[in-house]
């Protein structure tokens, strides 16, 4: 019971510290008012990253053996364990989906970005992508996460726009 004892507060500290990890992950991001649509790709991406660690650090044989022997031991400290894990899932498997789904607006990064008018060519091709991820997207197609892309890409347009006028 000593050693049952020792791996319940182990395992209580880890689900304090992922608790931790998905507040912060839910928290409202603060960004520059000019930010571009590139650093929702980078913000999805540094996510991704961190669940993923998180997610390796689950799945390895020290978590795994710790778990099994609370599991022979009926402990209660691994009903608040299962639900974490299950959370961190699909935070991870929503950050991996939006990057995939956020991956096929790249290609309009860097023609938004360019200095010149030109751009409106690209924006049909651009609405029509964003109308597929938020028609296709099983996490990314909230009003929360469009109306963020949407002001991303005005600010990259506005952006582009001052640099054109501010040039020429």
């Amino acid at each position: 019971t000593e050693v049952t004892e020792k791996l319940e507060e182990v395992v209580m500290i880890w689900t304090k510290q992922i608790r931790q990890v998905l507040v912060e992950s839910e928290q409202i991001r603060r960004e520059a008012d000019d930010v571009g649509p590139s650093a929702e790709l980078e913000h999805w991406k540094s996510r991704m990253s961190s669940f993923n660690s998180l997610l390796d650090e689950i799945k390895s044989s020290r978590v795994k053996k710790i778990i099994s022997i609370l599991q022979a031991v009926r402990s209660k400290t691994l009903k608040q364990w299962k639900e974490l894990d299950g959370s961190i899932t699909i935070a991870a498997n929503e950050a991996k989906d939006n990057v995939r789904y956020l991956y096929t607006l790249d290609k309009f990064f860097g023609p938004l970005a360019n200095a010149s008018p030109v751009m409106m060519e690209h924006i049909p091709s651009l609405m029509n992508t964003v109308c597929m991820i938020y028609c296709t997207s099983p996490y990314y197609n909230t009003s929360e996460h469009m109306t963020s892309l949407f002001l991303k890409i005005t600010n990259q347009m506005i952006n582009t726009c001052k640099t054109y006028l501010c040039e020429g």
